[in-house]
C-alpha cells in the first residue's frame, strides 16, 4: 500500500471553517500539507486552525469571501507568502438558497452562482497561473455534489452550479495537462448542515448527532456517512499516487467511493434525409425514449426487516 506524504506542500481549502472543507483542510494537513484555511467568520476560521495545529498540522486562516478575483488573489498569495508555493486548491466554499423555479428571486440565484461556480473559477485561475509559474505541477480539487449530476426539487441555482463545476473539471483537467496540473471533480455525501435540510436524511443526522451509528444501508447503499469519511479522497488526489487521475468526477461517503460517468449517448436511432416531426413522434417510444433517464437525489430507504 502506498505511502501517501505530502510532506512540502501548500494547500487553499475555501469554506474550510467547518463541514466537509474543515474535514479536508484537517486530512491534508495530517499527511504533511501546511493548509491556508477560508471563512467569512473570523472566529470560526482561527478556531479550525487551532483545531489543526494542536493536532500536529500547520494552517494559517485567510477570512475572505470567495467570488471575487480578489479574494481568490488574497487566498493564493497568502499560500505563497506563508509556505513559499501552492500546490493544491480545493474548492469546497457554498452556501445554499433553495426555492423553486417560480419562487426563486435574481439574488437568490446570484448568491449560489457566485459563491459556488464563479468562486471555483476565480479561485482555480489564480491556482493555475501560480501551478503553471512553479512548473512542477499541482491538483485542483472541485467540489460537486449529486445535485450537479442528477438535479434536485427546489435547487436550481446549486443544481446549476455543482453541474457547471463538473464541465470545468473536464475542461480544465485538457487545459492544464501540459502543466502537470490535475483537476477532478469530488462528489461527497455527507452529514452536514446542507444534508441536513434534506428530509430523507434528516433523521438521521439528529439521530448521528445523538452518538447513534449510521445504519450500514446509509454507509454502504447510499455512501451516506460523516464528513470525515470524504476527507480520504482530497490527500488521495492531492498525491503522487494520483497524478494520472484527472477530468473524473468522483463520488465519496460513508463506507462507498464511486465514478461518476460523463454525460453520454445511451440510445441512437436514425432517419434517411433527417428527422421530422411526426416521424420523431413514431419512432420516439421504441428507439431513444424507451428507457427515459431518472431525475432526482434518490431518496434513502431502509431495507425491509
Amino acid at each position: 500500500m502506498p505511502t501517501i506524504d505530502l510532506t512540502g506542500k501548500a494547500a487553499v481549502v475555501t469554506g474550510s471553517g467547518r463541514g466537509l472543507g474543515l474535514a479536508y483542510a484537517h486530512a491534508l494537513a495530517a499527511h504533511g500539507a501546511s493548509v491556508v484555511v477560508n471563512d467569512i467568520d473570523e472566529a470560526v476560521a482561527e478556531q479550525a486552525v487551532k483545531s489543526i495545529t494542536e493536532a500536529g498540522g500547520t494552517a494559517v486562516a485567510e477570512v475572505v469571501p470567495v467570488g471575487s478575483a480578489e479574494a481568490a488573489d488574497r487566498l493564493v498569495s497568502r499560500a505563497v507568502a506563508e509556505f513559499g508555493r501552492l500546490d493544491v486548491l480545493v474548492t469546497n466554499a457554498g452556501i445554499l438558497r433553495d426555492k423553486v423555479l417560480w419562487k426563486m428571486t435574481d439574488e437568490d440565484f446570484d448568491a449560489v452562482i457566485t459563491t459556488h461556480l464563479r468562486a471555483t473559477f476565480t479561485c482555480a485561475r489564480a491556482a493555475s497561473l501560480r501551478m503553471r509559474e512553479q512548473g512542477e505541477g499541482g491538483t485542483l480539487v472541485l467540489v460537486g455534489s449529486p445535485a450537479g449530476q442528477r438535479g434536485n426539487f427546489g435547487q436550481t441555482n446549486y443544481a446549476a452550479a455543482k453541474a457547471g463545476i463538473a464541465a470545468m473539471a473536464r475542461t480544465w483537467s485538457m487545459e492544464l495537462s501540459r502543466a502537470n496540473v490535475t483537476v477532478n471533480a469530488i462528489v461527497p455525501v455527507a452529514a452536514t448542515a446542507m444534508t441536513e435540510t434534506i428530509p430523507a436524511f434528516a433523521p438521521y443526522v439528529e439521530a448521528m448527532r445523538n452518538g447513534e451509528p449510521l445504519p450500514d444501508f446509509l454507509r454502504k447503499g447510499e455512501g451516506f456517512g460523516t464528513p470525515e469519511d470524504c476527507a480520504a479522497l482530497v490527500p488521495f488526489l492531492a498525491s503522487d499516487a494520483a497524478r494520472g487521475i484527472t477530468g473524473q468526477c468522483v463520488g465519496i461517503g460513508g463506507d462507498k467511493v464511486a465514478l461518476w460517468s460523463h454525460p453520454r449517448e445511451i440510445r441512437t436511432a436514425y432517419a434517411d434525409g433527417g428527422w421530422t416531426p411526426e416521424a420523431l413522434a413514431d419512432a420516439w417510444p421504441t428507439s431513444v425514449g424507451a428507457e427515459p433517464q431518472t431525475v432526482g437525489i434518490p431518496a434513502p430507504k431502509a431495507p425491509e426487516a
